[in-house]
């Protein structure tokens, strides 16, 4: 029987396989593979013409409920969410601003705003948002993994994987935060 590893031995480890994992993962990600549609026969395939509409077709319902009460946390998020979906991520960020600019403290506003600002590209300002969504008593692993998505993208990986490191001792295991972390590792 061998001797247990050192705690950092096992850190490094992780790590390791988590940024091979992520090299991994970038590569499958360039493939490009037959859905399900070309076989004959499949079930429950959705057709190109209904997954365009379904974006649109939110985007209405919740823009609608968003224009009866701009003061709804819930109809904003949704109309915010819906957007982003269909690929309108400056509107996206339009109106979520409205809305944490009317309840600047509703971190829920504060959370989806800035990570609606990291899907637009606007790091420096998503980082700065997202800092106010959360606060040590109340730590949200999404916020500090979405923290560390806008400081990888500025080029402050260590930084990043500290906010990475944080939002696993909240959420264990996370995919997301773990692939997160192994994405910096390859990024550096």
């Amino acid at each position: 029987m061998s001797p247990p590893l050192p705690p950092n031995y096992r850190f490094a480890r992780l790590l390791a396989s988590t940024a091979s994992s992520a090299i991994v993962v970038l590569g499958l990600c360039g493939c490009q593979t037959a859905g399900m549609s070309d076989i004959t026969g499949a079930l429950g395939e959705k057709t190109e013409a209904s997954r365009a509409t379904e974006p649109r077709r939110d985007v209405g319902f919740y823009r609608d409920r968003f224009q009866a009460n701009p003061k709804d946390t819930d109809a904003a998020l949704q109309y915010g969410k819906a957007l982003r979906a269909a690929g309108q991520r400056s509107q996206a960020v339009a109106v979520l601003e409205q809305a944490s600019i009317a309840q600047p403290n509703n971190k829920a506003l504060l959370g989806g705003y800035g990570r609606a600002l990291v899907d637009n590209g606007n790091f420096q300002q998503a980082f700065d948002v997202l800092s106010r969504a959360h606060t040590p008593d109340d730590p949200d692993w999404r916020i500090l993994s979405a923290q560390g998505t806008a400081l990888d993208q500025l080029g402050r990986y260590d930084e990043a994987r500290q906010y990475y490191a944080s939002a696993l001792k909240i959420a264990p295991e996370e995919p997301s935060v773990l692939s997160n972390l192994g994405l910096s590792y390859v990024l550096s």
